[in-house]
């Protein structure tokens, strides 16, 4: 069975930063697109950052320039470094996994992030 394990949430201050992780397990087959995505309070879940196999990625456009994702195929995990931290950013983060061969599409059970002085 696929899991997803994230770790890295907690309380920051504005402007500061935090490194997410993620790390996938019970796939036989490559987990083709890894990510981020975040629901804060009263909104709908958005994505944040992906990042496929071969590097490419894709962000929003309201972290641009300021997160960046990243990952290790050789172990399955994905990550997310958050600079420059925003209340904005206040959410609970939910790692996101997909393997097309058996049209998975698999979800941790989220980390909360909270920018806040």
């Amino acid at each position: 069975q696929v899991q997803l394990v994230e770790s890295g949430g907690g309380l920051v201050q504005p402007g500061g930063s935090l490194r997410l992780s993620c790390a996938a397990s019970g796939s036989i087959f490559r987990f083709n697109t890894m990510g981020w995505y975040r629901q804060a309070p009263g909104k709908q879940r958005e994505l944040v950052a992906t990042i496929t196999s071969g590097g490419s990625t894709n962000y929003a456009d309201s972290v641009k320039g300021r997160f960046t994702v990243s990952r290790d195929n050789a172990k399955n995990t994905v990550y997310l470094q958050m600079n420059s931290l925003k209340p904005e950013d206040t959410a609970v983060y939910y790692c996101n996994a997909r393997v097309k061969l058996v049209g998975g599409n698999y979800w941790g059970q989220g980390t909360q992030v909270t920018v806040s002085s």
